[in-house]
């Protein structure tokens, strides 16, 4: 799809959305063709298990819940991990796939409060369901995002972004100026931290995979404000001296591959770093020499943003998160990840998409027909 396509495709679902706050069109007439979701029943490959069902009855709204049209949910490595059965996190059979995405509540319960028609909302809980076209959930069960915050960045604010953020905040004391090394850097969360760290004045070292169209991938994540973008190999064969002249050595390892790429981002940390562990796409085993928890102090960590979503849904440290994450965005300080976006019928393509290696393009489902 090109970008020209995708933009009519997400201004025609906007102009839609508006009509819906400004209530001139009714739930019924937009629904009448019935409510698309993608359903899975069993664990195993996405590409077999999940179903698209289309409901034409449309569900009933107690007093304390919300009616809520989705406007569009990406395909992360977690959603398709889940469906595998592979993830921790495992939702009641059948389920509706999607742990993130963006919608606008178009109908409320009497008994609901702090929420109002045409609010946009991002879940607040794990599981959701937010590939589907509408949403019915208690009114705790989604956070209210600022006005004006951009509908694409809404929708893949939970899980990448918010990862970045907390990973940047919650385990070194970093100040402007500090400098943050990271592998798979071109990944969702990858660039988001990039784009994060710059918003904050830290420096980042962005390790990547060795791959065809590597100088065309470097500029792109200079773009985003990196300041040193290297390969595996390019690190491997470097040294700290040579790879950061003005730079300091880092506070802080982000590692979402594992075996020997994390061997070398705690080579590079400063005394006293700490490297956190977030994913794992080598397989390989974290293996920590020995050396460096007794000469250099360096601690090793591991995050799941799931587990902070859970102990912190609609918390005062939440609020603040969203707020100055989209207060970024609306300034034009944060962009999300190249992407595609794909209406729920064609699903297929956005899974195969999401699964594919060396993807450059995040897939983001939309839903109006």
């Amino acid at each position: 799809m090109s970008a020209a396509v995708a933009h009519m495709m997400f201004r025609k679902l906007t102009l839609v959305h508006k009509a819906f706050c400004n209530g001139t069109i009714a739930i019924e007439k937009r629904f009448a063709s019935g409510i698309n979701s993608l359903i899975y029943s069993e664990y195993g490959d996405p590409n077999n298990v999940i179903q698209l069902q289309t409901d034409n009855k449309i569900p009933t709204l107690d007093e304390n819940c919300l009616r809520i049209e989705m406007l569009a949910s990406p395909v992360n490595p977690a959603d398709i991990n889940t469906i595998q059965g592979i993830y921790p996190v495992k939702p009641p059979l059948p389920a509706v796939g999607g742990f993130e995405g963006v919608g606008k509540v178009i109908e409320m319960g009497k008994r609901t409060s702090n929420i109002k028609i045409g609010d946009l909302v991002i879940p607040a809980i794990n599981s959701l369901g937010t590939w589907r076209s509408q949403v019915v959930c208690p009114a705790e069960h989604v956070s209210v995002i600022p006005e004006g915050t951009p509908l694409l960045f809404a929708a893949t604010l939970r899980v990448n972004t918010c990862t970045s953020y907390r990973m940047l905040a919650d385990f070194q004391d970093l100040e402007a100026g500090d400098t943050v090394i990271q592998n798979a850097a071109n990944s969702g969360a990858g660039q988001m931290a990039i784009q994060i760290a710059a918003a904050r004045g830290l420096k980042t070292i962005n390790v990547v995979r060795d791959r065809p169209n590597i100088d065309e991938l470097k500029d792109h994540m200079y773009s985003l404000g990196a300041n040193i973008v290297v390969t595996d190999s390019e690190l491997r064969m470097s040294s700290p001296e040579k790879l950061l002249p003005g730079l300091p050595r880092p506070k802080l390892g982000l590692n979402a591959v594992g075996g020997k790429s994390a061997i070398s981002l705690m080579k590079y940390l400063q005394h006293g770093g700490t490297m956190v562990t977030y994913g794992g796409m080598s397989k390989q085993p974290v293996t920590v020499p020995t050396g460096m928890l007794i000469f250099n102090n360096i601690k090793v960590v591991g995050y799941w943003m799931t587990r902070w979503h859970d102990r912190n849904p609609n918390s005062v440290e939440a609020e603040r998160m969203f707020d100055e994450l989209c207060q970024w965005a609306k300034e034009g300080r944060l962009q999300i990840p190249r992407h595609r976006l794909v209406n729920i019928l064609d699903y297929k393509t956005a899974i195969e998409g999401a699964m594919a290696d060396f993807t450059t393009e995040k897939q983001i489902l939309v839903f109006d027909q």
